[in-house]
């Protein structure tokens, strides 16, 4: 510091005359001081440096010494003392106006850097350049856009910012559009974005025409445009071509091998993918990256855990690595795993970054641990659009309705997804009249709907069981093209079935596309939910014999088919089916499902077996529907020894005291049974007061 100030003293003592006639000369000296005060731990002595050109003149008659200076304080952010400056210059060049624009641009102030460039006396490519490319990057693609067409000579480097703007924001097709519009000469980066495009829409034949242009044109081919071909190929399956690229590249880079990776990857041929990524030794963490998201994107979860426990051994993990194994855990269900891989991301000062922390959030939901994912939440600093939808899921599967509504209203910009997310956590959770107002909303402002919206909006009708407003609903699918859509009409099946109009529903099932098994649940369900159990068996092997594999909710609803007609011999095969056949563990709705069926049909002992063989604790629920068993079948002291266990269970549930009432008043013990209505009215247990509702 102390030389640098000797120095400026030095250069002050000269004449000044000498110094104009010199300028030229001594330019070296003046970059090479002002890069030694360029960082910001420097401040000091760049404004001591400041000050000294200013009073010794330098400022205003040496335009070189006041752009350096102009530079130094727009990169360091501070605009403000920039902005004094820059008025202060008598005299201003292309560098002095780009340099204020560029900090405007990098200071996120781009209404000001647009001001600065419609001031401009003169421009040169550079400013262009940097107001495309500013808007481009911000994703501010119409204001991009509108600055490209006035630009009069447009250069390669601004053609591509913009291209990649589009490419960035999704927007690939416009990218191509643009590209065939100008008509531009072939360029090594040009068609290197624009193979990026092709790549991203799966465009093989348009990424063909570029490949053989380059080759006309005698374009150089350089490694990132091998890598763009290689991806190319891989993402649209001509895997001779993308071998022949990566061949053609030598020693391949990182990229192109994690192109071809991907690629094999994406389409299901793990093995080829693997066989390439052990060519590399030492491999970097874009390698690895690719390797277990292809695990992960095959359903190879564990092997995706196993490769990652290897990585540990050669290179550090990124956000990228986190986010896919945290997915291997979410399917896997491995909610420890999980938690161990948020302890590691904090521990790498990962938790920040919004991927990480938007998997995590998805992870502790679907692995049933919502409040963990609601004090993570609390947590984050920084927030997208994906992160905050996320949360809207999580609030709702955890019935906090008030604060997904909070956190939707925080998005600024509402995507479909947005919006999707607060109609199906509504629709989801019963709450018809809410999913229809967000639907409503949505409508009202223009935007698209898709089969997310449509059939969460259906399915809303029919729990209402409104008929009417439902058809309209599917009146408007209609008109989208939606009408044939799987999903959508699985919720018309839905919805004609709770309404009562099975033959309805039957007709819609038979003319759709049956490709999974969701319209065979929803029909199934809806013979079910009317008493129809011998259709909805007939169907299940129908199903069977279709090709389509039963499901957990297939078995689920199946069960309740039986349960509803009685059929306890089929329901005993079917449970046992789901298990023996079908490699299903039961979970709790099945077995309570089950034990339903068999305390309605009598074999109470046998539903009080089950119940206690379960890998779980039974609730008051279930014991309740074995308590019901009791009563209709007349077993009282079993029903009194139910009763207790419920109330001990949970000692506010009014429907075991009124039960256990019931059975010493039927067995003329009227003593206890008042005892049990007294000791109600001391713990202000209250019965639940019977209600209806109609649609009239």
């Amino acid at each position: 510091m102390n030389q640098a100030l000797l120095f400026t003293d030095h250069v002050c003592r000269l004449n000044f005359w000498y110094l104009r006639t010199m300028e030229v000369d001594c330019r070296r000296y003046y970059v090479r001081l002002f890069k030694s005060c360029s960082n910001r731990t420097r401040e000091t002595l760049w404004r001591q440096t400041h000050g000294l050109f200013f009073k010794k003149g330098f400022i205003g008659s040496i335009v070189i010494v006041a752009n350096h200076l102009l530079q130094i304080y727009s990169r360091c952010g501070n605009m403000g003392t920039a902005r004094d400056l820059f008025d202060e210059m008598p005299e201003r060049n292309y560098f002095s106006w780009n340099t204020m624009i560029e900090g405007y641009m990098n200071s996120g102030e781009k209404g000001t850097a647009l001001r600065f460039f419609d001031m401009m006396p003169e421009r040169d490519g550079y400013s262009w350049n940097l107001v495309v490319s500013g808007f481009a990057k911000a994703g501010e693609l119409g204001v991009a856009r509108r600055l490209f067409n006035a630009m009069p000579e447009k250069d390669a480097v601004t053609v591509n910012s913009l291209l990649h703007g589009y490419i960035l924001d999704g927007y690939a097709e416009e990218a191509l559009r643009l590209f065939k519009e100008l008509k531009f000469s072939a360029d090594a980066i040009i068609m290197t974005t624009v193979l990026k495009a092709c790549a991203m829409l799966e465009a093989l034949k348009c990424g063909k025409q570029i490949h053989a242009r380059i080759m006309i044109s005698g374009v150089e081919f350089d490694s990132k445009m091998n890598s763009s071909l290689v991806n190319l190929y891989a993402k649209c399956g001509e895997w001779r071509m993308a071998s022949i690229m990566l061949d053609q590249i030598g020693e391949p880079d990182d990229h192109s091998l994690s192109a071809l990776i991907s690629g094999y990857a994406n389409c299901g041929r793990v093995d080829e993918s693997r066989g390439i990524f052990d060519r590399k030794s030492n491999r970097c963490v874009i390698l690895w990256n690719s390797m277990i998201s292809g695990y992960v994107a095959n359903d190879m979860k564990f092997e995706a855990l196993v490769l990652f426990n290897e990585m540990r051994n050669e290179t550090q993990e990124d956000s990228r690595t986190l986010a896919a194994v945290i997915n291997a855990c979410i399917g896997l269900g491995f909610l420890e795993t999980g938690k161990q891989m948020h302890c590691h991301a904090c521990k790498f000062g990962l938790i920040e970054d919004i991927v990480v922390a938007s998997t995590l959030l998805d992870m502790y939901s679907k692995c049933g641990n919502p409040m963990e994912a609601c004090k993570l939440f609390s947590e984050v600093e920084t927030y997208d659009t994906i992160l905050l939808n996320n949360m809207i899921k999580v609030y709702f599967s955890c019935g906090r309705f008030d604060d997904a509504k909070r956190v939707f209203e925080r998005i600024e910009n509402k995507s479909l997804i947005s919006w999707n997310s607060m109609i199906n956590g509504f629709s989801q959770n019963g709450c018809s009249v809410e999913t229809l107002e967000y639907f409503r909303r949505m409508h009202k402002l223009d935007l698209p709907t898709d089969e997310v919206s449509l059939s969460s909006v259906i399915s809303a009708c029919a729990t209402i069981s409104s008929l009417e407003l439902g058809e309209q609903v599917f009146a408007r699918a209609t008109i989208v093209g939606l009408d044939s859509d799987q999903v959508v009409s699985s919720s018309l099946i839905d919805l004609y079935c709770k309404c009562g109009f099975v033959e309805h529903g039957r007709r819609v099932f038979d003319t759709m596309v049956k490709s999974d098994e969701v319209p065979w649940n929803s029909m199934i369900s809806g013979y079910a939910t009317n008493g129809r159990g011998f259709e909805a068996i007939d169907l299940f092997k129908k199903m069977n014999v279709a090709g389509i594999k039963p499901t957990r909710i297939t078995f689920m609803v199946v069960l309740t088919a039986c349960n509803y007609c009685g059929l306890v011999e089929e329901g005993r095969n079917f449970f046992e089916a789901m298990k023996l056949d079908n490699g299903f563990v039961p979970d709790k709705e099945h077995f309570s499902c089950m034990v339903d069926l068999l305390a309605r049909a009598g074999y109470v002992e046998e539903a009080i077996d089950l119940v206690e063989e379960m890998p779980f604790d039974a609730d008051a629920s279930m014991w309740s529907s074995v308590l019901r068993g009791c009563i209709a079948n007349g077993h009282k002291a079993m029903g009194k020894k139910v009763a207790e266990k419920i109330i001990k269970l949970e000692p506010e549930n009014s429907v075991a005291y009124v039960q256990l009432s019931t059975i010493f008043a039927t067995s003329g013990d009227w003593e206890s049974s008042a005892l049990v209505r007294k000791l109600m009215r001391e713990k202000n247990v209250t019965k639940n007061p019977g209600s209806s509702w109609a649609d009239c």
